[in-house]
C-alpha cells in the first residue's frame, strides 16, 4: 500500500466471485473507501444470480436479471467478467481467462468470494446421471430436463438438508402429475425442531412426496437411485448432498480444512497470508462456542461484513473489534405457500418454537428479498436491538 501526492491510498483490492458476500464487499468497500483505493469485481456470469431461488428458477419460475455493471455503474467498481483460472499468492496474482484469452490481475488485497460447488463425496454416477443446483446453469439443465418429463414420471431429490427439502417442495408444487420423491441420510428434518419437524412431514405428505430416509446412497443410474435398502425409480435425479468449493485455493497453498475452504481468523483473513480474506462458502470461520459457521447466505453476509470492516479498519488505521458472528433462524420455503421459520441458538441449535404455514412463507420471501436488497446496494448494517437496519458502520467504535 502505497500514497500519492495528494496521501491518497494507492491500493487495488480485488474480489473474486460476485454471489452474495462477494457483491456486498464488493459495494461496501467502494462507499466506505472513496477514489482512493481501486476494486476490481471478477465473476464468471456477467450478472448476479440468487443463488437461494435456484430451485424457484428450476421449478420453471424466472427470476429477475441483475447485470453486474448495471449494478456497479457510478460507484468505483471496475466489473470483470472472466472465469479465475489460479493465483500465485506469492506474486499476488490472479490468472483469469477471459473471452480474449489468459490474463493476469495483481492485487494488494485479494477478497476470495467463489462460492461452492456441487460436491458428490465419490458416489458413483452422480457426474452422470445427477441434476444439481449449484449455480444458475445447473438450474436451468434442470429445468430443461423438468419440461421434458410426461405426466407419472419419477423425480428423485438426493439431500435432506435446506436445498434438498426446498427443491422437491418447488417441483411437486409446480408439477403434482409427477412422482417426488426425497432421499435422505438422515432422518427427516433431523436439524429442525419438533414443531417444525412434523410441519414439514404434513407438508410432504401433502404433496405427494414419498419419503425415504435413513437411506445410503450408493450409486445413481440412468433412471433410478440405488440405495442400501434397494432402488428408487427416478426418470430424473436432483443431486443436493452436500457442497464442495474449487480447488484453486489448496492448490495456491493457502492454508485450508480437509474439504478445502480457505481457514479464517475472526476477521475473515487467511491465517497463512494475511492479504487474502475468505468470505461466504469458500471461507471457514468459527462463530459462537468455536462452530464452524455453515455454507449459507446466512453466513456469507456477516462474513462479508467481517471482513471488509477489518479491510477498512487496517486501510485507514483504526482498531479491529471483531465478534463472532451468530445464527438467529433457518429459514425454508416449501413451495410458494408454504413453509418453515426455525429459531436457532446462536450457535445453530434448534430451538422447540417454529413459525409455519403461509405466515412462514412471507418471511421467508422477506428475508430472501432483503438479502438480495442488502447484498445488491453498497449500505453498511448496524444492529438496533435485535433489528438489523442500513446505517454507518458502528462496528469500530463498539
Amino acid at each position: 500500500m502505497t500514497s500519492d501526492r495528494s496521501g491518497k491510498l494507492n491500493h487495488r483490492i480485488v474480489v473474486l466471485g460476485a454471489g452474495y458476500a462477494g457483491v456486498l464487499a464488493a459495494g461496501r468497500l467502494a462507499r466506505q473507501l472513496g477514489d482512493g483505493v481501486e476494486i476490481v469485481l471478477v465473476n464468471a456470469d456477467g450478472d448476479f444470480v440468487e443463488r437461494v431461488r435456484l430451485h424457484q428458477l428450476a421449478a420453471g419460475q424466472d427470476l429477475r436479471p441483475r447485470p453486474l455493471r448495471e449494478l456497479f455503474a457510478g460507484s468505483t467498481v471496475a466489473v470483470r467478467q472472466a472465469v479465475v483460472d489460479g493465483l500465485d499468492v506469492d506474486r499476488r496474482t490472479v490468472r483469469l481467462r477471459e473471452d480474449a484469452g489468459a490474463a493476469e490481475i495483481g492485487y494488494d488485497t485479494l477478497v476470495y468470494a467463489l462460492g461452492s460447488t456441487a460436491a458428490d463425496h465419490g458416489i458413483p454416477g452422480v457426474t452422470e446421471h445427477a441434476q444439481t443446483l449449484a449455480g444458475r446453469a445447473g438450474a436451468l439443465r434442470l429445468r430443461d430436463r423438468l419440461r421434458e418429463l410426461p405426466a407419472g414420471a419419477s423425480v428423485a431429490v438426493i439431500g435432506g438438508g435446506l436445498t434438498g427439502l426446498e427443491a422437491i417442495t418447488e417441483i411437486a408444487e409446480s408439477r403434482p402429475d409427477l412422482k417426488p420423491a426425497l432421499i435422505t441420510r438422515e432422518p427427516l428434518g433431523d436439524r429442525l425442531g419438533d414443531r417444525a419437524r412434523r410441519h414439514l412431514g404434513r407438508v410432504l405428505n401433502r404433496l405427494g412426496v414419498a419419503v425415504s430416509d435413513q437411506r445410503e446412497v450408493l450409486r445413481v443410474e440412468d433412471g433410478a437411485v440405488i440405495t442400501h435398502r434397494g432402488a428408487v425409480p427416478a426418470a430424473v435425479t436432483v443431486w443436493a448432498a452436500g457442497f464442495g468449493v474449487q480447488p484453486i485455493a489448496a492448490a495456491a497453498a493457502l492454508e485450508v480444512t480437509g474439504g478445502g475452504r480457505i481457514v479464517v481468523d475472526e476477521t475473515m483473513r487467511s491465517v497463512s497470508h494475511p492479504d487474502v480474506y475468505a468470505v461466504g462458502d469458500a471461507g471457514s470461520a468459527a462463530g459462537v462456542n468455536g462452530t464452524t459457521l455453515r455454507m449459507s447466505c446466512a453466513s456469507g453476509l456477516p462474513m462479508a461484513l467481517r471482513a471488509t470492516s477489518a479491510i477498512i479498519a487496517r486501510l485507514t488505521g483504526r482498531p479491529v473489534r471483531p465478534h463472532p458472528i451468530s445464527y438467529y433462524l433457518r429459514c425454508i420455503s416449501l413451495g410458494r405457500r408454504d413453509g418453515i421459520i426455525q429459531p436457532v441458538t446462536r450457535d445453530d441449535r434448534a430451538l422447540a418454537a417454529a413459525i409455519t404455514g403461509p405466515a412462514a412463507a412471507r418471511i421467508k420471501e422477506f428475508v430472501c428479498a432483503g438479502a438480495a436488497w442488502f447484498a445488491t446496494h453498497p449500505v453498511v448494517l448496524r444492529r438496533a436491538g435485535s433489528v438489523l437496519l442500513p446505517g454507518r458502520d458502528r462496528q469500530q467504535a463498539a
